[in-house]
């Protein structure tokens, strides 16, 4: 069998001044979203994603935070890593640049740079800012032009990288490479700036303590970009690339605001060291609050958790990647946010996939119809289903992942409008209605078969629900794209369990809560304890997070709003790198729900099943470590060290899915 082609892709290598807000989520999401579609057409992909660690924001944030530096960087590194497992986007490669492989790396490449000539030392006075770590041509006093933040006077011993001796090299390279730098806008700006000239860089400082030596030229550390840049080949080999066989990288994701130092810096350090270049580097816009840039210090920052939390991860994909053209400036809107949730996935996907299965259940006895011959309207929409496979597989081959979706939600309408001009509900039970019923439904199912498939990349977990509940074989994710035609539905096929998809939401309520955990993020769980789904040690788990104080009292009808009923566990396990978490399957009565509990420290797997146990079962489902948890069990907090005891009925008969009142 022949070997799969590889593809490598990066995020930006993150600076740990803060957590994701959801224009770090955007750039992992678009990536996770490439790396799905191109393991779907067959390839061999890693991701690599990353923390930046070092420079002078790091020294100045860990002293006032009053601890060593190594340790403010393994904290932040662990809740980044921990937060892109929990919304279920991990790479296939984390790198810190605290990593002794990527120093080693970074040691290497200015080796090879040093050696060909294109590194001397010098001495430099200049504007620094240290926001964005590096020196910009302002006069002293004068603010960052990039950033607009004040700048600092710096003089000291640095080595200098000759850039000034690539820029006919580099506008050679875009000449020849035209796809090198996208989009087209971004590419035009940086041909403006080398053909205006390049300047000496800068590539060590001393002034700096908290970064990797420069070895035998101490106080030298490497300076942020040749650090930083030099982390996408650290994560596939460093030195030893050739054996691991993905460097160059096939695409960089990036934002604008680095996309010089990734197609101007970046490709001449490799050049002066005699290694390959990058196929692609791919910079998006911004997505903006109140037509700002999202930035921690202007305070309009949005993360990813409330709005997780409340809608799902896979709505927050399809808004950020339908909202905008990839590579333009968005503007981010709850408002729009919860309208595209509603409109798009309430009553596009899920209410397609539900009335589907709902009329198949009904007609076929849950089972795949048999069509019959085919009409002009059943063939028109077949060959509007074909065709949009090839258009939405070279939407995507091209990123253009908004296009892509509008193609993909143009079948949904497309086949919502050929079942109301049908309507197979109103057929009678003769032989030629119940054929013609039967060929209906079957090409409704085909059809969100297809959606479904194309879809995946995008919407991994709804996806999978449709799949499964059109009883298909294997994976949504394990459909070769390649081979993905009009009528491969098999009929007689039995349907699976269905699933709640996206059950449609009042906008100004999911507004307000996603505004409340935003603006009280201490109300947010943390990456490292898990709370929204799983008995942590606290009286009733994640509720006691938003519950009052002690001596407020609520009202009968603020209770009434938790629905706890009786459930009996059914299968328990670990969860492989959650030492607190269990992954439970819970029978409530009316369904076997999955759900985590943060219980694994105090109770045995094997010795829960079969145990009767209090669930809160209309909490919204979210992912915990990468694992859907669509519940909550109820748990006491016992003893200084808040021990979870679960609350049972030991004594009692009591029938699983009663409620509690």
């Amino acid at each position: 069998m022949p070997a799969k082609p590889k593809c490598y892709l990066t995020t930006p290598i993150y600076y740990t001044n803060g957590l994701p807000h959801i224009g770090h989520t955007y750039s992992t999401i678009v990536c996770d979203t490439i790396r799905r579609y191109k393991r779907m057409r067959g390839y061999d992909v890693v991701m690599t994603t990353g923390t930046d660690e070092h420079g002078v924001n790091v020294e100045r944030a860990a002293k006032k935070a009053g601890v060593p530096e190594s340790e403010f960087v393994a904290k932040m590194a662990a809740e980044w890593k921990a937060l892109w497992d929990e919304l279920g986007i991990p790479s296939d490669e984390f790198i810190r640049t605290t990593d002794l492989k990527h120093a080693h790396t970074v040691q290497w490449l200015f080796k090879l740079c040093r050696e060909n000539g294109f590194v001397y030392p010098g001495h430099y006075t200049g504007q620094y800012c240290i926001y964005d770590n590096a020196y910009v041509d302002v006069k002293p006093g004068e603010n960052c032009p990039d950033c607009g933040r004040p700048t600092e006077t710096v003089t000291e011993a640095n080595y200098f990288f000759k850039l000034s001796a690539f820029q006919k090299p580099l506008l050679n390279w875009y000449a020849k490479h035209p796809e090198f730098i996208q989009p087209e806008s971004r590419r035009n700006e940086i041909l403006s700036f080398v053909e205006g000239g390049l300047r000496d860089l800068s590539i060590t400082r001393t002034s700096v303590r908290w970064g990797i030596p420069v070895p035998g030229e101490e106080p030298h550390v490497f300076y942020v970009w040749f650090d930083a840049l030099t982390a996408y080949l650290s994560a596939v080999g460093g030195p030893n690339y050739e054996k691991q066989g993905y460097w160059p990288a096939d695409v960089h994701i990036v934002g604008k605001d680095i996309i010089r130092f990734h197609t101007v810096y970046w490709p001449a350090f490799l050049m002066a060291a005699g290694l390959p270049i990058p196929k692609q580097v791919w910079a998006h816009g911004w997505f903006l609050m109140d037509a700002a840039k999202m930035s921690k210090s202007k305070g309009n920052v949005v993360t990813p958790r409330p709005i997780v939390g409340v809608l799902g991860m896979d709505a927050l994909r399809y808004y950020l990647l339908r909202e905008t053209v990839f590579g333009q400036d968005g503007n981010f809107s709850y408002d729009a946010l919860v309208t595209r949730y509603n409109s798009d996935l309430a009553n596009g996907l899920g209410n397609l996939a539900s009335r589907t299965a709902a009329m198949i259940e009904k007609n076929s006895s849950g089972k795949i119809p048999k069509p019959a011959a085919l009409q002009p309207q059943d063939n028109a929409l077949a060959g509007q289903v074909q065709a949009a496979i090839g258009e939405v597989l070279e939407m995507y081959d091209n990123l253009s992942f908004s296009r892509a979706l509008e193609e993909i939600w143009s079948l949904i309408a497309a086949t919502d409008k050929y079942l109301t001009a049908e309507h197979p509900w109103s057929l009678g039970e003769s032989e030629a209605d119940q054929q013609r019923r039967s060929t209906i439904l079957w090409v409704t199912a085909e059809v969100l078969r297809v959606v479904t498939a194309l879809a995946h990349p995008i919407l991994p977990d709804s996806t999978a629900k449709v799949w499964s509940l059109l009883g298909q074989g294997g994976q949504a994710a394990s459909v070769a794209l390649d081979g993905l035609r009009w009528g491969q539905l098999a009929p007689g096929t039995p349907l699976g369990k269905s699933q709640a998809l996206f059950p449609r939401i009042e906008k100004a309520e999911a507004i307000e809560r996603m505004e409340s955990m935003e603006n009280e993020p201490q109300k947010q769980p943390s990456p490292a304890t898990p709370a929204a789904h799983a008995s942590t040690p606290t009286a009733g788990g994640a509720a006691a997070a938003a519950a009052p104080a002690a001596n407020e009292k609520i009202g009968i009808e603020d209770f009434a709003k938790v629905e706890m009923r009786v459930g009996q566990i059914k299968t328990a396990e670990r969860i492989v790198g959650a030492d607190k978490l269990l992954k439970l399957t819970v029978d409530i009565g009316t369904e076997i729900r999955q759900i985590c509990a943060g219980i694994a420290q105090y109770y045995e797997p094997e010795k829960l099943i079969g145990r009767k146990v209090a669930v809160v079962v209309n909490l919204a489902p979210r992912k915990l470590r990468g694992v859907e948890s669509n519940g909550m069990i109820v748990a006491a907090s016992v003893g200084p060290e808040g021990r979870p005891v679960l609350a049972g009925f030991p004594d009692e008969d009591v029938e699983i899915g009663a409620r509690l009142k």
